[in-house]
């Protein structure tokens, strides 16, 4: 199944207090936009798939963030764990400004979109990727779920958990066939 451009891209996501340490914790104030703008700018993101075993795996990657998607590529250990288990999750590099995003993640065969998104990751990291000789899949992840918080180490002390700004977004989908 391929994903269209620009799908959903004003549809933001419903913001929620997310259930943590046994409660529901933080305040749900910040705006899809934050997150976006952090997914957007971040250099390096994380990834945690599931071996065929069960087993967890994560590593680091590169990635774009388009529209309503997170773009990667990946030959490793994780593109062979997608094959046998999509689902993923994928979060920022930052323990202080927090951006997780958890969905499924689909090769990208669309050779129009493929083009787009090696043409932005090659902006992003000086790159020079042909999108007709790539050296593995291209993988696009839509968010069923994120979260997100921020805070500074100054904030944190023994009352605090540091998460009373910790916002769960939950994306609405279309039902399928919706236009026919």
């Amino acid at each position: 199944m391929e994903l269209p451009i620009g799908i959903d891209e004003n549809l933001d996501p419903e913001p929620s207090r997310p259930r943590m340490f046994g409660d529901y914790a933080g305040s749900a104030e910040l705006p899809w936009e934050w997150a976006k703008e952090r997914l957007s700018k971040a250099r390096n993101y994380w990834i945690a798939t599931t071996r065929p075993a069960g087993q967890p795996h994560s590593r680091p990657i590169w990635g774009v963030w388009l529209d309503t998607t997170f773009y990667f590529s990946t030959g490793s250990l994780a593109a062979q764990n997608l094959a046998v288990q999509a689902a993923i999750t994928v979060h920022l590099e930052s323990g202080n400004e927090v951006v997780i995003l958890e969905g499924v993640a689909q090769q990208v065969n669309d050779t129009s979109l493929l083009e787009q998104v090696v043409s932005l990751y090659n902006q992003k990291y000086h790159w020079d990727l042909d999108p007709k000789q790539l050296p593995g899949p291209f993988y696009a992840v839509r968010p069923h779920v994120a979260f997100g918080w921020h805070f500074d180490e100054s904030e944190i002390d023994r009352e605090s958990t540091a998460l009373g700004n910790a916002t769960r977004w939950r994306f609405r989908r279309p039902a399928a066939n919706a236009s026919s």
